[in-house]
């Protein structure tokens, strides 16, 4: 009877893993992981793929478990891992999870939106992405600590909750999963979107003078490089200067223009309104009250025809126009707001008197179908169950920058610093032209101040699109993303 149960149990789990295709198993470092198999068609051509989804257990030297990060792996089957390239992928905030890249444009699976990027009436629902990377590149979504499933183990998370501390766990992480699943003879990338931009830009100095880990190629993703560029506080003119164009685009997509921009192509007009914005407005900035009423006035008429907001206002706001005023200034007398992340998306607020927007709804039109579809992706398909909540956003602030206090962030110096030493270095920097969280105009006025060398400034590849910060969530903007991307592997052979 005993010998007969044996039996019917083990018929029932060779039954129950047949239908799962997962596999519970242990990493080379004895950590227990989940293994599945499948497949996807991307460009016409079947690609069989392990998905690893599990744990990465960073230890003191003394052994003790200190934090356990969360990552999904997806390696091709049956290919050389020498030669096969693996990118470490993942999202901003600071305190976002990787769901956004990982379900938006690079993973095998993606969100069901519309062309245009607008959500679908919930419940929600995911499809093979045949735009996804895996046919040029293995990929590792990883999860920073506090984010995901991450968590930090009997310690304060704080401690990994800053520029500096998220460098040191992010890095030793890639270090360790080189080693772990042995990936150190591969072409190596990295891919971030917004704060993951700046982890990125750090990581690329960071791996090679800490770990002689020599990077192929950093892909950047709506990119914030230097904090002083972005941030707008009294005394800190350059910012107000960088965002026009984007004013400018915002204004041309709700056709908020004079008839004569309007008419223009948008790259031509923001050509224009890049000019102007570096050339007589940041010359205006910096004058500041040595400018006569006369030029004031000029001034504001011209910023009124780059925004499409009034002179009024521009002169209200001592020409200095706050971003979130423009979102709500630019619609007001159709009664929306736009949006941060893109300001295609528009939303209504309690009043349109209000001088802010009351929430960001291009952030609201993703929230829901992503948070969804991670969760039941991981349950369901890649067989990962566990029983704390998945964090699209951990709890990561007050955010530490005390190793540059009373300055600004800058990473483009670490990039610099990192293609100056690896000449084999390229990098992609990926422009939305509305989004307002990292500014297109913000991200190539950090490149061209990297102060390249020609023969540097040929390896960055610079691509503009018609969408917003997660650009890919646009279908025509998701397909030139791919081919771009594809580019750019293939020259970084």
């Amino acid at each position: 009877m005993k010998k007969l149960l044996t039996i019917l149990f083990c018929a029932l789990t060779l039954s129950l893993n047949a239908q799962t295709n997962a596999q519970i198993g242990k990493d080379p470092a004895g950590v227990q992981v989940v293994k599945t198999k499948h497949s996807i068609t991307i460009a016409g051509k079947v690609i069989n793929y392990t998905a690893t989804t599990g744990y990465m257990h960073m230890k003191a030297d003394t052994g003790k478990v200190l934090a356990k990060i969360f990552f999904t792996y997806y390696a091709k089957d049956d290919e050389d891992g020498a030669k096969r390239p693996v990118t470490f992928t993942f999202n901003g905030g600071p305190g976002s999870a990787s769901l956004w890249l990982h379900m938006g444009g690079v993973g095998p699976k993606r969100v069901v939106l519309k062309d245009d990027g607008t959500a679908t009436a919930a419940p929600y629902s995911y499809v093979p992405n045949e735009f996804s990377w895996l046919d040029k590149t293995d990929l590792v979504f990883i999860d920073p600590v506090s984010t995901g499933y991450s968590r930090a183990v009997g310690e304060s998370a704080s401690k990994y909750h800053g520029y500096v501390e998220d460098i040191n766990s992010v890095g030793d992480f890639v270090r360790n999963f080189l080693s772990r699943y042995d990936r150190w003879a591969s072409p190596k990338f990295l891919a971030g979107e917004s704060y993951g931009t700046t982890r990125a830009a750090g990581l690329s100095k960071f791996l090679q003078d800490e770990h002689r880990i020599y990077i192929n190629g950093v892909i950047l993703i709506s990119a914030v490089l230097n904090f002083g560029t972005n941030d707008y506080n009294i005394g800190n003119d350059l910012p107000r200067a960088l965002y026009i164009p984007s004013y400018t685009a915002a204004a041309w997509y709700h056709k908020k223009l004079a008839p004569a921009l309007q008419a223009r192509p948008i790259a031509d007009v923001l050509k224009e309104s890049e000019q102007w914005a570096i050339g007589p407005y940041a010359t205006a900035l910096i004058k500041g009250g040595w400018m006569s009423e006369a030029e004031k006035s000029a001034i504001a008429e011209k910023m009124a025809y780059y925004t499409g907001l009034s002179k009024e206002l521009c002169l209200q706001a001592n020409l200095r126009l706050d971003e979130n005023r423009f979102y709500k200034a630019l619609r007001r007398t159709d009664g929306l707001s736009i949006g941060r992340l893109d300001a295609r998306f528009t939303g209504r607020n309690l009043d349109d008197a209000g001088e802010y927007v009351d929430f960001d709804p291009s952030f609201t039109n993703i929230d829901g179908p992503f948070t969804a579809t991670i969760n039941d992706y991981l349950s369901k398909e890649l067989k990962f169950t566990e029983e704390k909540g998945y964090n699209v956003f951990g709890e990561v602030y007050p955010w530490s920058y005390k190793n540059v206090q009373n300055k600004y962030l800058n990473v483009a110096e670490s990039l610099r610093d990192a293609m100056a030493k690896n000449p084999n270095l390229k990098v992609y920097l990926g422009c939305g032209y509305y989004d307002f969280a990292t500014p297109y105009f913000t991200a190539v006025y950090d490149i061209e101040h990297m102060f390249l060398r020609p023969e540097q400034r040929s390896r960055v590849d610079i691509k503009y699109y018609e969408s917003g910060h997660m650009y890919y969530i646009h279908k025509p903007s998701l397909i030139q993303f791919k081919k771009d991307i594809d580019s750019f592997f293939d020259s970084s052979k």
